[in-house]
């Protein structure tokens, strides 16, 4: 790590909240920073350009005075993103001053995607930066564990054997020892009601937890590692949403009924009937200040998780309530409470509740704290916040004066450890309060080399997107203050430098020019400091990672960054002001600045990235026996600088030859190339081998290269995969000559699968489908949920239908709720709660092994239901008119048998065909049984009779 101050000297870093530990700090550098938001209660950078008008200015002050009065705190668990209870998050936040963090178990990689094309681990690094964004209108913190999302359970027992439960529990209790929280709350109770398997290991953890993070024999590598048992004093779910009838209570996930009955995992008790209601949460109350109900706010930030339709409706002004029943607590609390925390001390003056006993100087501590606090809340003026700073000046060094009393006691080391725990936090709020009251500001921004001398621009220039090993370039931190600062003034500028993260070679950072900053009296001015990346940098990427989809947790080496959101950026700015004797700092990640078509010009984190990235279709394919060749193509993408000679190759497996065999190229910094080979195998084997593609310039070689996950508006980042190819080949026929209409729906892999079986399919336009000539297709295909992001298909009906009396065929692949309008040749139901199969291995019965659909090309048996990933099929039609035939039959363990993932019907001269299965999830993955049953649909228009 170095760190530069504005003199030239080097600093190790250390000063300001050192007591915080590694653990703490790593966990929140994905945070925004603590200088303007008013829920940090770490000192971090901020990540993004700009925080939310909500956290700014006189709002953002008003917000952490009201935080600065208590300690109260709140942890809420859940299992994907999007299932917090935002509108609570919120109104505890903003509203009440609670200390709040969301626990959320996966990053919902298993989820659809209504935004762009990203699946699996893509997705779960989009929705992450999703509800970061989401975060940020809660004024909530973040967390995680290292479980994924593999997509729909029905069941506790199955997520429990996907993830192992102490997996789970691990990182949810050693969550709980780095926040602290007092009460923990949770979305779901545990039980069937709510209506995932994955819910349900959410709402148990947040129970277990409760009782687990005290005990000291629970996970003790988390206490040798530096945390402390906790013991949080309430446990509360919201109230489930569930049907009940003579039947009992119906479970969404399996679709059965069971007994009307809850588990409490605290106390290993089964309570019969409903849940009693404990707490009802006014999150529609209206905040005079931030002009918007805290449900309202929420809201928006639900809505930024476009990638899953943007959450619920916006809700209009009004009441607006959310129940909370509670499990257990640890100090006395009536049958109806107010708030989560009745019959909790939760003022300042409470934190002396965390040392029992008589101890004067913490009583007399925390009550001189409290009375600062008081006196800027009395003193605070919208039109003047200045005028407060004295007060929150001498209430930091109160809480100050205070840690060095308990370090000093004899307090026992736990108890000094939870106290400081507190006066950390407040000493952080109280700079967070010192920067809004005095107008501090800070952006550090990667400029141009030749912006070392004379005055800057005041608006931000183009830069590099990314910066690569060994490149050099200049970082500009412009620092502003309303009132300006003075030399031997009250307000002074003490120190700025930028700090890498960079744990191996450090990056040398040297301080060039100050223009503005040396004024006797200024209110903005810059220093430019010079950067020079070392070769041994490492690529920014995601902390964790994993083998393969199929493993449904991460691998993390850094145990240390258990729980955080990403690891931290590489390069941060930092100033440190000085008001009186007190200092103020402020931080940001380093940013880049971009022109985008739409948005204008946008801020994002400066990352590492390698001087060449190595890009293939896809990381899996198939080669059908018959085939000679076959074509593999390779981006190359360059970030380095100049004009670099790049030479390509392609390992293959031996007896193998590709054409052209090592060809070579020129790239320019940001520019892209493919090069399309030629790949001719030996004999196959039904088997998979592997092609890794390399590509050298200079004495440095690359074999991976990323993807940048993300859309106009959201933090993109990016995600690394080998540039490795697995090619499996299989027995797969064809009709020949088949001419293939593909309507994409939210974005799948289909059509590439298919140019693999020598099919290249043509995706048609809005205008194709509405009045384009459709008999010269043999098949229409729809991707899936098409009907979801295709509306022209509902109004195509009557076309549709008559290319299929005409003698055509369309396939219509896994649909969601919008495909219930019997836009079939003939009626049928999908459900309100579609089926699913959601066991990948579960059994599949072949029910007509001679119907054409199943023999022609390709012999479909049940073998080709092998070696599956995911699911067996979504969105199962229910029921069905006499005129289509069901195909095949499956089902999970204690489901009714399900025959509506494949029907068949004649329509006219032509074929109507529904396709539930979950092909779109086998394709990626090259299993085999995917790709003949693929092309016995899109042949299935040209099958001979029976």
């Amino acid at each position: 790590m170095n760190i530069s101050r504005t003199d030239g000297s080097r600093d190790s870093g250390r000063g300001f909240l050192t007591r915080l530990t590694a653990l703490t700090v790593i966990a929140f550098t994905s945070m925004a920073g603590a200088q303007s938001v008013p829920y940090a209660t770490t000192l971090a950078p901020a990540v993004d350009a700009q925080t939310l008008p909500e956290d700014r200015g006189v709002d953002g002050l008003w917000q952490t005075l009201n935080k600065l009065r208590t300690w109260a705190s709140l942890m809420t668990i859940v299992a994907h993103p999007d299932d917090e209870d935002g509108g609570m998050l919120t109104y505890e936040s903003r509203g009440a001053g609670v200390r709040t963090a969301l626990l959320t178990l996966t990053r919902g990689e298993g989820g659809q995607n209504a935004m762009s094309g990203e699946s699996y681990d893509a997705l779960g690094l989009l929705r992450t930066n999703e509800i970061l964004r989401a975060d940020e209108f809660y004024a909530t913190e973040q967390y995680w564990s290292r479980v994924a999302d593999y997509g729909f359970s029905k069941t506790i027992e199955e997520a429990f054997e996907r993830w192992g439960h102490d997996r789970v529990l691990y990182d949810v209790v050693r969550a709980v020892r780095v926040y602290r929280p007092l009460v923990i709350t949770s979305t779901f109770v545990g039980g069937i009601t709510d209506g995932h398997g994955h819910h349900q290991v959410s709402g148990e953890m947040a129970q277990e937890a409760f009782t687990a993070a005290a005990d000291p024999n629970v996970f003790p590598d988390q206490i040798k590692a530096g945390l402390r048992p906790w013991s949080p004093l309430k446990v509360y779910s919201r109230q489930p949403f569930f049907s009940i009838s003579s039947q009992g209570m119906f479970d969404y996930a399996t679709g059965k009924w069971a007994p009307v009955r809850f588990y409490n995992y605290v106390d290993k008790k089964w309570t019969e009937g409903e849940l009693s209601t404990s707490l009802t949460v006014r999150q529609g109350a209206y905040d005079p200040l931030l002009g918007r109900s805290y449900i309202q706010i929420s809201r928006q930030g639900w809505g930024e998780q476009k990638s899953q339709n943007g959450g619920g409706n916006p809700p209009l002004a009004g009441p607006n309530d959310v129940r909370y029943h509670r499990y257990a607590s640890r100090v006395p609390a009536k049958d109806e409470e107010s708030s989560f925390f009745d019959g909790i001390d939760v003022s300042l003056a409470g934190i002396a509740q965390l040392a029992p006993g008589d101890h004067p100087f913490l009583t007399e501590g925390l009550k001189q704290i409290e009375r600062h606090v008081t006196d800027a809340v009395t003193r605070f003026s919208p039109a003047s916040p200045v005028k407060i700073a004295p007060d929150l000046r001498d209430g930091y060094l109160a809480t100050q004066k205070l840690e060095e009393e308990v370090n000093g006691s004899q307090l026992s080391a736990d108890e000094k450890a939870n106290i400081r725990h507190e006066l950390d936090i407040k000493l952080v709020q109280f700079n967070t309060a010192l920067v809004l009251a005095l107008g501090l500001d800070v952006k550090a921004i990667v400029t141009a080399k030749s912006s070392a001398a004379g005055s800057l621009p005041l608006a931000a220039d183009d830069t590099i997107a990314a910066a690569t090993p060994g490149a050099e370039f200049n970082v500009r931190l412009h620092i502003s203050s309303a009132g300006g600062w003075t030399p031997g003034g009250e307000l002074q500028l003490a120190k700025t430098w930028l700090k890498s993260n960079d744990e191996g070679q450090p990056w040398q950072i040297s301080r060039v020019a100050s223009p503005g900053i040396d004024d006797t009296a200024t209110t903005a001015g810059d220093v430019v400091f010079s950067v020079a990346v070392p070769h041994s940098a490492m690529p920014t990427r995601p902390y964790f990672t994993r083998p393969n989809t199929e493993q449904a947790y991460y691998d993390v080496a850094d145990q240390r960054l258990i729980n955080a959101s990403f690891a931290p950026y590489p390069l941060e700015g930092w100033a440190e002001f000085k008001y009186g004797t007190v200092p103020i700092r402020m931080g940001q990640v380093v940013q880049t600045v971009h022109r985008v078509r739409g948005p204008g010009a946008v801020y994002e984190p400066l990352v590492v990235a390698p001087g060449l990235s190595l890009s293939l279709p896809s990381s899996a394919g198939v080669v059908p026996l018959s085939n000679q060749d076959f074509s593999l193509s390779v981006k190359v993408h360059s970030n380095l600088a100049g004009n670099s000679k790049v030479d390509l190759h392609l390992d293959l497996p031996e007896g193998w030859n590709v054409q052209p065999e090592r060809p070579s190229l020129g790239l320019k910094m940001g520019e892209d190339a493919t090069l399309a080979f030629r790949v001719h195998p030996a004999p196959l084997a039904e088997k998979s081998y592997t092609v890794q593609a390399v590509a050298t310039t200079g004495n440095s070689e690359f074999k991976e290269g990323y993807q940048t996950v993300g859309y106009p508006g959201v933090r993109p980042y990016n995600l690394y995969q080998p540039a490795t190819y697995r090619v499996r080949a299989i027995d797969v026929k064809t009709a020949p000559g088949i001419n293939v209409g593909y309507v994409m729906g939210t974005g799948d892999e289909v059509p590439e699968a298919l140019e693999q079986i020598g099919i290249t399919p043509h995706l048609l336009s809005t205008e194709e489908i509405l009045t384009g000539d459709l008999s010269k297709y043999d098949v229409l295909l729809l991707g899936i949920r098409a009907y979801a992001a295709r509306p022209e298909l509902a109004n195509a009906t009557s076309r549709l239908l008559d290319y299929v009396r005409q003698g055509g065929c369309v396939v219509v692949q896994y649909n969601s709720g919008e495909y219930d309008h019997d836009y079939g040749p003939y009626p049928y139901t999908l459900g309100r709660n579609p089926e699913k199969v959601v066991d990948e291995s579960a059994p599949v019965a072949v029910l007509d092994p001679n119907h054409p659909l199943l023999s022609w090309p390709n012999r479909i048996t049940t073998a080709d239901f092998d070696g599956w990933v995911e699911e067996r099929g979504h969105s199962f039609l229910e029921k069905w008119d006499p005129q289509y035939t069901a195909l095949v039959e499956t089902h999970d363990p204690g489901q009714d048998p399900q025959r509506g993932g494949l029907l068949y019907a004649r329509y006219g001269k032509g074929v109507y065909i529904y396709a539930g299965l979950a092909l779109y999830r086998q394709l990626p993955e090259a299993v085999p049984g995917a790709y003949r049953i693929l092309a016995n649909l899109v042949s299935a228009g040209k099958a001979p009779a029976r």
